[in-house]
């Protein structure tokens, strides 16, 4: 009988210390996971708006990069697949690539640079906040105005605009297509720079920002350029939906009521 109470509290015994060994290697792994998740989330996610927003734009970048080379694969497989079924494809024209901005564009024209007025100036204090900073409309008219003028391609801040593009003015900041920008805000486009100055003068609305620019100080500047170098088109251009203006002739020789 002794015996057996002997072993039993051996067993006890052995059994203890197996538990408080498994509790304190679990507890020990537990917190190092918890440092290395809090660190990593640290590095992943920066505290600060600013870090973050960063961060954000640089995923932007890597991302458009990755979509460029994959659609560079597509053409080139595509050709391929279509070369080895034996199909004679035929390329559109260069001025339909150009217009569609896969085709990236140089040539003469005009840089217009707009930007917000300062906001200390002396002598306007009744003057609304709201005259003083560069509205989403106000690059609209330049962009209409330059496309009125033959523009043959342009681009906004640096990325090129075609038919599907979109930007948003927030505050004193452009949200084009994935990014972030603040003023100056720069178009170009590419065309006969004597004819894009004319289309500019004879724009209403821009000749309504040219009055605010010389009563409360907007930057405004047209440069001629003898090379500008436009980038290719490198964000999506699928349509949701679109609609023909009426009165718009989409197809030559198709009346217009059959056409829409």
């Amino acid at each position: 009988m002794k015996g057996h109470a002997h072993r039993s509290r051996a067993r006890l015994r052995r059994g203890t210390v197996s538990v408080t060994v498994v509790l304190a290697l679990s507890g020990a792994l537990f917190a190092a996971n918890a440092k290395q998740a809090h660190s990593s989330a640290a590095e992943r996610r920066p505290d600060d708006l600013a870090g973050l927003t960063q961060a954000e734009l640089a995923r932007v970048d890597s991302l458009t990069g990755e979509v460029d080379a994959l659609r560079a694969q597509v053409d080139e497989l595509s050709e391929a697949a279509n070369e080895a079924a034996g199909n004679q494809v035929v390329p559109p024209a260069v001025r339909f690539r150009v217009e569609s901005g896969v085709l990236p564009v140089t040539g003469p024209g005009l840089t217009v640079t707009l930007d917000d007025a300062p906001p200390d100036q002396a002598g306007l204090p009744d003057v609304n906040p709201d005259v003083l900073v560069v509205h989403q409309q106000d690059l609209q008219a330049v962009m209409n105005a330059l496309w009125a003028g033959g523009a043959e391609a342009m681009s906004l801040m640096d990325q090129r605009v075609v038919s599907t593009s979109a930007f948003r003015c927030v505050g004193n900041v452009l949200r084009l297509q994935g990014q972030v920008y603040s003023p100056p805000y720069r178009v170009r486009a590419v065309g006969d720079p004597a004819r894009l100055r004319q289309a500019l003068e004879a724009s209403a609305e821009v000749s309504a920002y040219r009055a605010d620019a010389a009563t409360v100080g907007l930057g405004w500047d047209v440069d001629d350029e003898d090379a500008l170098a436009l980038p290719a088109y490198a964000g999506v251009t699928e349509l949701e939906h679109a609609d023909v203006p009426p009165g718009t002739p989409v197809l030559p020789g198709l009346p217009v009521e059959s056409a829409r």
